[in-house]
C-alpha cells in the first residue's frame, strides 16, 4: 500500500512539475489529503494541470495561520497582504469597530477578528460570490456581511464610529490586467483585480468617504505598489487623512495609511 501511494504521489509531483507548478511536491500532498475517492483526485489534478488556482480546487488558503475558505471565482488572498493585516492589528483596540471593504473571501476580517478582542466586524463587497464566501468564514464569529458598492450597504449608525477600515481594493491598471498571471487573470473575478486606467480609481472612492465613516484617530488602510504610492499620499492628503507608508521587503508589501485627525 505504502509503495502504491509513493508512486501515486511522484506521479502527481511529475504531472504538476511539467505544467509548471513551482511547488509540485507541497501541491501534491494537499490534493492527495483533500480528495475523498481516487476520481476525485484525477479529477483536481487535471484541474490543476488546466491551470486553475489551487486554493480554487481544494477550496481553501492559508492566511494569518487560518484556514480561509475560496470559492471558485473569488479572490485568492496574497501573502503580501498579511502585512496590512499586521499594520491594522498594531493600530486597533479591544472592541474596535472594523470594516473590511472589497473583502473577497473576508479574509482580512476574519485574521483581525483572530488577533483582537471583541471587534464588531463588518465586511462589503460587490460581488455575490465573494460576499457568500464571506458569510461563510466570518459569520460565525459574529461578523455582519453585506454585498454592494463599497460604503453603500453599511448602516449609517456606523458613521462616524470605525476605528479600522481595511480595503484591500483593486489596483491592477486596466491595461496591465493582461500581464497578471492567468491563474488571476482568468479564474479570479475581474472586479476583484481592475484599478481603473492608474489602478487607484477604485481607492479614490474609498479615500473620499473615509473620514465620514472613521471616528477622530481612525485609520484606513489600503495596500498598493510601490509606484503608485506617491499619488495614493497625495489622495489621502486631499481627503483629510495624514498619510504614513509602510513597507516589508521580505513579502513586497506597500500599505499606506491614512488617519483621520
Amino acid at each position: 500500500m505504502a509503495y502504491i501511494e509513493d508512486t501515486i504521489y511522484t506521479l502527481i509531483v511529475t504531472k504538476l512539475r511539467d505544467a509548471g507548478c513551482v511547488f509540485a511536491e507541497d501541491e501534491a500532498r494537499l490534493l492527495i489529503s483533500t480528495a475523498q475517492t481516487q476520481e476525485d483526485l484525477v479529477a483536481m489534478v487535471n484541474r490543476r494541470i488546466a491551470g486553475f488556482p489551487l486554493e480554487h480546487i481544494i477550496g481553501w488558503t492559508e492566511f494569518c495561520g487560518l484556514r480561509i475558505a475560496v470559492d471558485s471565482g473569488v479572490f485568492v488572498p496574497r501573502p503580501r497582504t498579511e502585512f496590512l493585516v499586521r499594520q491594522a492589528i498594531a493600530l486597533a483596540r479591544t472592541g474596535a469597530v472594523v470594516v473590511d471593504l472589497c473583502c473577497g473571501s473576508g479574509a482580512l476580517g476574519a485574521a483581525l477578528a483572530a488577533a483582537l478582542e471583541r471587534i464588531e466586524l463588518h465586511a462589503v463587497d460587490i460581488d455575490p460570490v465573494a460576499v457568500r464566501c464571506t458569510r461563510s468564514n466570518i459569520t460565525a464569529i459574529g461578523g455582519h456581511v453585506y454585498e454592494g458598492d463599497l460604503f453603500g450597504p453599511l448602516p449609517a449608525t456606523l458613521r462616524g464610529c470605525v476605528d479600522i477600515l481595511v480595503a484591500n481594493v483593486p489596483y491592477v491598471p486596466t491595461e496591465s490586467i493582461r500581464l497578471l498571471p492567468s491563474e488571476a487573470r482568468i479564474h479570479e473575478a475581474r472586479v476583484a483585480l481592475d484599478g481603473g486606467e492608474d489602478g487607484l480609481t477604485v481607492m479614490r472612492r474609498v479615500a473620499a468617504e473615509a473620514v465620514l465613516w472613521l471616528v477622530p484617530g481612525g485609520h484606513l488602510l489600503v495596500e498598493t505598489s510601490d509606484q503608485q504610492v506617491p499619488l495614493t499620499v497625495d489622495i489621502f492628503a486631499r481627503e483629510g487623512l495624514t498619510p504614513h507608508v509602510a513597507r516589508y521587503d521580505e513579502l513586497d508589501a506597500t500599505v499606506v495609511i491614512g488617519t483621520r485627525p
